[in-house]
């Protein structure tokens, strides 16, 4: 019985060291999105012209 307490414990303490480092993660900015916006002005054109089409 002493083994579950240990395995639980175990994880537990693991799962809060993956959680601290998802949330240090995302305070650094790992996950903002570098690549969308410059791609966007390219295709800026394109969705204008089917904006207006559908206003027509």
């Amino acid at each position: 019985m002493g083994i579950i307490y240990f395995l639980i414990t175990i994880s537990i303490l693991i799962a809060i060291v993956f959680l601290i480092t998802f949330i240090l993660a995302v305070k650094n900015g790992q996950f903002d999105d570098d690549y969308t916006p410059s791609v966007r002005m390219l295709f800026d054109d394109e969705l204008k012209k089917t904006k207006s089409n559908l206003n027509k």
